[in-house]
């Protein structure tokens, strides 16, 4: 099996274009891994696709028969390493699922513009892209009301801290399936020691979480609050989350 040397330049051309698209929807939402990343995986998925199947043709017997799946199986493995690098744990949420599954998914895309599978492939960028931009609107109407939320806030360890914050957030129906509060840490500038206090919690259907934390920030002590694992800024926090 031989493919031409044009061939060779339009499917690494392609399996950057089908990357690219791909990791600059990633790249918009400040995902760790971005426009880049997806590009290279894809562009070195096609790649090793083409030398598993037509890169040892001219180089063995007759009899040989090219194996394209061995080389594929290994750039699946593979890229779950990658995948894994883009996940990560910040303040008790779990965050990058979706870059790591966009990563697996943009490799198979090269895979497939490498063996010659161009619809397949064209298709599922374009599937990817809709899940992308279109399914998380759908996701958060039809899920809402199941999904527990995870609120952490970080302030000065002082007598009373964890009644005030529970009182702003039962005037605010937000139902606590679940609180843990940390052993007093470091120091802030003053001497005083902090804590963070994580909640598990059930969420009315119009909560406005941008009220609920400005109330919280108003509680003497409060210096961070972190929702879904994202830092929330407030007033007299200049920096962002502080």
């Amino acid at each position: 099996m031989f493919i031409s040397e044009w061939e060779i330049v339009l499917r690494l051309i392609l399996s950057v274009i089908l990357g690219g698209v791909i990791g600059y929807e990633r790249e918009r939402h400040n995902r760790p891994a971005g426009f880049r990343t997806h590009i290279l995986v894809c562009a070195g998925s096609a790649l090793l696709m083409m030398v598993s199947a037509y890169g040892f043709a001219g180089h063995a017997g007759p009899d040989y028969h090219p194996d394209p799946g061995r080389i594929a199986a290994g750039v699946v493995t593979g890229i779950g390493f990658i995948g894994a690098g883009t996940i990560l744990q910040q303040r008790g949420s779990i965050r990058g699922l979706t870059t790591a599954a966009t990563i697996w998914v943009v490799s198979g895309v090269g895979l497939a513009v490498g063996i010659g599978f161009y619809l397949g492939s064209v298709v599922t960028t374009a599937l990817a892209l809709i899940s992308l931009l279109t399914l998380r609107r759908v996701e958060r109407s039809l899920f809402y009301r199941r999904r527990l939320k995870r609120l952490v806030v970080r302030a000065v360890d002082q007598p009373g801290l964890l009644g005030r914050i529970g009182l702003i957030l039962g005037e605010a129906l937000v139902n606590i399936r679940k609180s843990e509060l940390s052993t007093p840490e470091q120091q802030d500038e003053n001497g005083k020691e902090m804590v963070n206090i994580e909640f598990l919690v059930e969420v009315p259907d119009k909560l406005d979480h941008k009220k609920l934390c400005s109330n919280l920030y108003e509680v003497e002590g409060v210096n961070e609050i972190y929702w879904e694992g994202d830092p929330v800024p407030g007033e007299g926090h200049p920096e962002g989350y502080l």
